[in-house]
């Protein structure tokens, strides 16, 4: 049921992603990489969250379009720029190469730039007409937020500051609540706005967000140690060679596994106990999916 609704609503995105784009041509290095960027494989993780979410509360999905899209383009913005060579200089990203060895690395730069800010433009232009005003600041406003230097950008400088020491645990969770986590509660609280969840409910999925966000990151951190080329897309032990700081760095890969496991039941148990069988299913599924997925 999982694998067939991701396939489903991965065409969905990826097909609004190509008619959003569609008229960008010139400068064509910057709509060429743009598009690269954004439709060279992934799994979609973010946009399909926050369609999950519109299900869950029986609000049709087409709501929810422009801000799946533009989600989706910051999250890839952000890969393109991990993968520069300042960064984390990788040559590879699933199974391609990264977009500044396809187009160049100051036109990765730009292009990374690119994704960023047209964002913005696809998530208030695209919008009008379908949420009111207040609905559209309020996903501007979390968006600058969590992708910034209070969410990922901020978790992505203490994780390069970070490389080469010995950090504490706490310093550990911050980059990867934030680096890691604050994209994935972003979907969740955009459903909630969309639907007009009730704060209450709206609180416990912001749990659950939190919860399987540390669960995608742990699972990267171990895939990075027990994955392949093949598999991931990219080579392997990059985390070593960088020196950063990892949960099996710190406390093991037996350990980083049963807590991995305590996590992502953890995360299920919010689901069981506030959603009937039937609704959260495919939460619950995807929960299971963030944390024993092979890539």
């Amino acid at each position: 049921m999982l694998k067939d609704y991701l396939n489903q609503k991965k065409e969905i995105l990826e097909n609004k992603v190509n008619e959003y784009l569609s008229d960008l041509e010139y400068p064509w290095q910057i709509a060429d990489g743009m598009k690269y960027a954004i439709l060279n494989g992934g799994k979609r993780i973010r946009p399909i969250l926050l369609f999950m979410i519109l299900d869950l509360f029986n609000k049709d999905e087409k709501f929810a379009y422009p801000t799946a899209v533009g989600l989706e383009m910051i999250h890839s913005y952000s890969l393109v720029h991990d993968d520069l060579p300042a960064l984390d200089n990788d040559d590879y990203r699933r199974g391609k190469l990264t977009t500044h060895k396809k187009f160049g690395e100051a036109e990765g730069i730009l292009i990374g730039d690119a994704l960023l800010t047209h964002a913005f433009n696809i998530f208030t232009e695209k919008n009008i007409g379908l949420l009111s005003s207040e609905k559209i600041v309020e996903i501007v406003r979390l968006t600058s937020s969590y992708a910034g230097i209070n969410g990922m950008i901020g978790g992505q400088m203490i994780d390069i500051e970070s490389e080469g020491k010995k950090i504490d645990m706490e310093t550990l969770k911050y980059i990867h609540k934030n680096k890691t986590g604050k994209l994935l509660r972003l979907p969740i609280e955009f459903g909630c706005i969309i639907a007009d969840v009730p704060l209450e409910i709206r609180k416990k999925l912001e749990e659950f967000a939190d919860l399987i966000g540390l669960a995608f990151q742990i699972k990267d951190d171990i895939l990075d140690i027990e994955g392949d080329f093949d598999t991931l897309g990219k080579p392997i032990g990059s985390d070593v060679e960088l020196e950063k700081s990892t949960y099996p760095s710190l406390i093991g890969l037996v350990e980083s596994k049963k807590l991995l496991i305590e996590i992502t039941e953890n995360a299920k148990n919010i689901i069981k106990n506030n959603f009937s069988e039937e609704k959260g299913k495919l939460l619950i599924e995807l929960a299971d999916y963030i944390a024993f997925r092979k890539k």
